[in-house]
């Protein structure tokens, strides 16, 4: 028997013609013969196996029939290839055929160990190979797939003759020759019995050789070399028929044969059915000047395609980015659409909780990395299930390691949480179980860690209740299962690498709720008409597909080999193009002229349909007018925020709220009496407040020691006390933050100038009285009481009783100077106030630079200290009665302190 082509045109009346043809073709003398002629009769097609691409075809072949019998019917036994497979019975003793992820390790553990190879790819570590190793398990699967038709005919010396005269075309075959080597020896080695397509390619065989039945290939395109083979040996002992598309000039729209001429078939002996010409007036384009205009211009589309009673839209992801954009925008407006192009399981939350977790383990417990950890919703300890909330358990965590600023390590976390031992617990609990991740491991026993740990910490029971995480679920019990038998070692980064590969190779497909909107590949609309179509990326970027030769493999490689080239790639997409303007009643191409601020051209494919479209004096592709839905808004014009809330007054005040009521009373009320605040930001870079606090500390060790034993030190060793106070402080210091070596550096130029600063202020009479203390005083109002509470640099104090306050500041003399002069901080009268409550009257006070001008330090003494005392209690006394008494709080903060204000959010400032 011989094998039967027969074409349609491609238009919206595929199925329709394929079902007559097939309503014809099972007469009792047309294909079938022998005994079965009497079990047939016209409306029974049981006896014929058609093979679909996809199951979506099946329906369509189904919906059809029906309409061309219209009665009832047995349908014939429609299957795509793989099902049909699945179907058979299985071999004995036959092993199962090797996956991709055990060849993967495989391949990789062996070319680990040469080292040349790392130079050839210019590898700097092992790890680094196995991207590599995944582009030579596909390249091996191409060259299979090409070259195994030839060899079970010819045998492996044709297949090798094929290899060497397609090396020969390259100019540079000399220095390829080490990668050309590699690859032959890593295809001709996994060619065996264990390959999963010479498997498959045997299961083929063995169903055209064993098969009664006649045979209908239903295709868009045409078989390759192995489904070719497969169809010439069934042809042997039963009939056979390929149905496809008609890609001859004749049987295409004058205009798309015109502007595309490279998709045309070469005409050749195959049945032809006429075609109807039909202008292009159903398509339409829109031209959006960025990504999101284009993505709301579609999706205006599509809502408008909803409105007017279309059930059946389809939108062609050619550029992922904006349909996704598109998509996110239909679901808001409560439209969900169907995906079928899936997107890699990596990118689900189910996956980046996993994910997450090697993080935190290759990171030694970073903190932002853990506290990622610690939020993903995945994460569900049962240790924490006595916590009121995990948000609120996981705000303490992040509090207290901002609060310390640290920045990593599993010993400084958990001594940060040492108050807390709760938390202090999970983290250890966490320690513990990272620390198991180590040494080298088999692929199942890094396997059933993994396993373990996500289950220890809730993860596990989490995926269960979604539908990504049971799908990462799947994929652990199906490496389980193919990894079982296979002993090699591999390092906690091989393995880490080898997961995140296993979740970028695996599409994830979400369950189909509403089938109203569908998204699908260019590649997906073959053979299927929708009610309207959206393509949304036509732009040059994007139409045709990028494409990029892998190692030596260049185009003319590809062709000697049999594999399929650039070419015929975009050809074939060409024609997806050329099937979807044909057989759909509305269509609409959008993309966006510009992106990155530089233009973004159409795609050249429609600059070339426009270009015959004018040639043949018809219209260029119309451009939408999209009309947006408008909805009227009614203008609200804020007001300043003036809150008043007398119940909310605070019972304490600082001297840095004091200042704060008076620079922005809403900023006051906001952070002092609402208690709110922005969260602190991790840095593992030393800050000036840092530096202060070690400055701080530093100088109360040194007077603390010269008070306790003035005699040890006589002057001319105060410097050399100071010096080695400042090394043990910064000893600690370095040890968790390097960067601060700068700061010590700062500091350590200006430990003479501060040692004779000082050694003159003792000279004046000025003793070292005490350091860092925190003192409070009761201030009684009209309507209430206040506590004022603060914590002392410094008190001094000389032979007639007399006390200074001095405040240490890291900048200089002038500016300091200017800041007194401008009365713009309150803080020295203020602790004045503070030291009184202590029966010490300060007659003075100063503020102490510490920051080197001219080689100078020096200090800037206050006049009429004890007039701005008592100026600064009765400021206190009347804004205290003032809050109490309801006044308003209102943002009148300037623009020097609006510059930097974390309540900005709220108090809106611009907008009122």
């Amino acid at each position: 028997m011989s094998i039967n082509a027969i074409v349609f045109p491609v238009t919206d009346q595929f199925w329709s013609q394929c079902a007559q043809h097939l309503i014809n073709a099972m007469r009792p003398d047309a294909l079938l013969a022998g005994d079965k002629k009497n079990a047939l009769s016209s409306c029974d097609f049981s006896a014929l196996q058609v093979i679909v691409p996809a199951y979506e075809h099946a329906q369509l072949l189904i919906q059809a029939l029906s309409k061309e019998l219209g009665a009832a019917f047995i349908p014939p036994r429609i299957n795509t290839m793989s099902a049909w497979l699945a179907m058979q019975m299985p071999e004995q003793n036959v092993p199962t055929p090797i996956s991709q992820s055990v060849r993967l390790m495989e391949l990789y553990s062996q070319l680990r160990e040469h080292s040349w190879l790392k130079n050839l790819f210019s590898a700097r570590k092992d790890i680094d190979l196995l991207p590599l190793v995944q582009t030579l398990v596909t390249l091996s699967d191409e060259l299979t797939q090409a070259l195994l038709p030839r060899i079970s005919q010819h045998g492996t010396e044709q297949a090798k003759q094929t290899w060497e005269q397609a090396l020969a075309t390259l100019s540079s075959q000399q220095i390829l020759s080490d990668e050309a080597q590699l690859v032959w020896q890593i295809w001709s080695s996994q060619l065996d019995g264990a390959d999963a397509i010479s498997r498959r390619f045997q299961q083929m065989l063995r169903l055209a050789d064993s098969a009664i039945d006649p045979l209908m290939w239903l295709s868009p395109v045409a078989p390759d070399g192995l489904e070719q083979q497969f169809l010439e040996a069934y042809a042997k002992k039963n009939p056979v028929q390929i149905v496809s598309l008609d890609w001859r000039r004749a049987a295409l729209v004058d205009v798309l044969a015109s502007a595309w001429p490279e998709m045309i078939e070469n005409e050749d002996e195959v049945s032809l059915i006429a075609s109807s010409h039909s202008e292009l007036t159903h398509v339409t384009s829109i031209v959006a000047d960025s990504l999101e205009q284009e993505a709301q211009a579609a999706a205006q589309t599509i809502l408008d395609w909803l409105q007017q009673g279309k059930k059946s839209i389809a939108l062609i992801a050619q550029d992922r980015v904006a349909a996704r954009r598109i998509r996110a925008l239909l679901e808001r407006a409560h439209v969900y659409v169907a995906d079928e192009t899936g997107w890699k399981l990596s990118t689900t939350r189910s996956a980046a909780a996993l994910a997450a977790w090697f993080d935190v383990i290759a990171s030694r417990a970073d903190t932002m990395v853990l506290l990622d950890f610690l939020k993903s919703p995945y994460f569900a300890p049962a240790s924490m299930e006595s916590a009121e909330d995990k948000s609120s358990w996981v705000m303490l965590i992040e509090s207290a390691l901002l609060r310390a600023n640290v920045v990593g390590g599993w010993n400084a976390i958990i001594y940060a949480l040492t108050e807390q031992d709760q938390l202090s617990a999970l983290i250890a609990q966490l320690k513990i179980a990272a620390a198991r991740f180590s040494g080298r491991q088999t692929l199942i026993e890094w396997l059933t860690l993994t396993e373990k740990t996500t289950k220890e910490f809730g993860i596990q029971d989490r995926w269960q209740q979604d539908e990504a995480g049971l799908q990462v679920v799947q994929l652990l019990e199906k490496l389980r299962e193919d990894c079982c038998s296979m002993m090699e070692k591999f390092s906690f980064s091989e393995w880490r690498a080898f997961i995140h590969l296993q979740l970028e190779n695996t599409s994830m497909h979400a369950e189909k709720r509403d089938l109203r909107v569908m998204m699908l590949p260019l590649n997906g609309a073959r053979l299927r008409r929708f009610d309207a179509v959206l393509m949304a990326g036509c732009d040059a970027a994007h139409l045709p597909s990028p494409t990029k030769e892998v190692l030596f493999f260049t185009n003319a490689v590809r062709r000697e080999c049999g594999l399929i080239t650039r070419e015929q790639r975009q050809r074939q997409q060409l024609r997806d193009f050329a099937e979807l303007l044909s057989v759909n009643s509305e269509v609409v191409l959008s993309w966006h002229s510009q992106q990155h601020g530089e233009n973004n051209p159409a795609s050249p494919w429609i600059e070339r349909l426009n270009l015959c479209l004018q040639r043949a004096g018809l219209n260029r592709l119309a451009i939408q007018n999209i009309q947006f839905t408008e909805q009227a808004l009614s203008a609200v014009i804020t007001p300043q925020p003036k809150p008043s809330a007398a119940a909310l007054r605070p019972s304490t005040l600082s001297a840095s709220g004091y200042n704060q009521l008076l620079a922005c009373p809403y900023q006051f009320f906001v952070e002092r009496m609402l208690g709110l605040s922005s969260i602190e930001v991790l840095s593992d870079m030393p800050e000036k407040r840092d530096y202060g606090g070690w400055l701080h500390a530093i100088l109360k060790t040194y007077h603390d020691t010269l008070k306790a034993n003035p005699e040890l030190y006589p002057n001319e060793e105060q410097e050399d006390l100071l010096r080695e106070i400042t090394q043990t402080m910064f000893s600690r210091v370095l040890k968790k933050s390097p960067a601060a070596l700068g700061y010590r550096v700062r500091w350590e130029k200006a430990i003479p100038a501060y040692v004779q600063w000082s050694q003159q202020r003792t000279a004046a009479g000025w003793q070292f009285d005490m350091g860092e203390m925190w003192l409070e005083k009761k201030l009684q109002s009209a309507t209430g009481e206040i506590i004022l509470r603060g914590q002392i640099d410094r008190i001094d104090r000389n032979k007639n009783g007399e006390y200074a306050v001095l405040d240490y500041k890291t900048s200089s003399v002038s500016k300091l100077k200017k800041k007194l002069f401008d009365a713009e901080d309150q803080q020295l009268p203020f602790y004045g106030l503070l030291v009184e409550q202590e029966s010490m009257q300060a007659s003075t006070a100063c503020y102490v630079a510490l920051e080197l001008e001219r080689q100078k330090l020096g200090d800037t003494v206050v006049d009429n200290y004890s007039t701005w005392q008592e100026q600064l209690q009765q400021s206190i006394i009347q804004q205290v009665n003032a809050i109490d008494n309801g006044e308003e709080l209102p943002a009148h903060g300037v623009s020097q302190v609006c510059q930097y204000c974390e309540v900005r959010g709220l108090c809106r400032k611009g907008a009122w």
